[in-house]
């Protein structure tokens, strides 16, 4: 957790209040960034917080009480950090809210997060680091877990060279082989893994 998190600036004891009382059960509070008041001179200052389970943004409204939004750690896509000399900038790019199994989204949204406490900052773009790795290679298994199930279903009759000209079973190996290729590309699967689920397909 964030070592400010129990000796926070005068001012902030409300918004961290607030922001405790919006996690769920079983939810951990891992790190916290606020924003330096010099950038918040045009508009309302902003907190950020990394959670077991999300990214929370809390901005004080302008006559009182917060607004808060957030983003799920499997729609993170991107998350880039920039130091400078009075602050950091805290860059996110996300996906609309989707399945575990999805591959995609079908668009995405860019926070930026400007002028954070440094220290802070980069406490919170650890964690969103370790959350964008850590589901990354969960969408990966998963992926790998759904071909070698589809590979293992296929039927292939017998003819020449083992399939027979425009039976069903060809078709269907053939375009298995181009997703097990696909992932392969895709860097999702190892060459072993490749070879041995294309193996598979050709001796079914």
């Amino acid at each position: 957790m964030n070592d400010a998190v129990g000796r926070p600036e005068p001012g902030l004891e409300r918004p961290l209040e607030y922001l405790r009382s919006v996690l769920i059960p079983a939810e951990t509070l891992e790190a916290w960034a606020i924003q330096r008041r010099i950038f918040a001179l045009t508009n309302r200052r902003l907190l950020i917080a990394a959670t077991s389970g999300r990214l929370i943004r809390i901005t004080r409204k302008l006559l009182g009480g917060f607004d808060v939004s957030d983003i799920r750690w499997q729609d993170l896509e991107e998350v880039t950090l920039r130091v400078g000399m009075l602050g950091a900038d805290l860059m996110i790019r996300a996906g609309r809210p989707t399945d575990f199994a999805s591959q995609g989204t079908e668009s995405s949204q860019r926070l930026l997060f400007p002028g954070l406490r440094k220290d802070q900052a980069q406490a919170v773009y650890r964690i969103c680091q370790a959350q964008d790795q850590a589901w990354r290679e969960k969408r990966r298994v998963r992926e790998l877990e759904e071909l070698r199930a589809r590979s293992g279903g296929i039927q292939v009759t017998s003819g020449v060279g083992g399939y027979a000209p425009g039976a069903p079973g060809q078709s269907d190996a053939v375009r298995r082989l181009q997703e097990a290729k696909q992932m392969l590309d895709g860097k999702l699967i190892t060459d072993a893994e490749y070879e041995a689920i294309k193996a598979k397909i050709v001796s079914s």
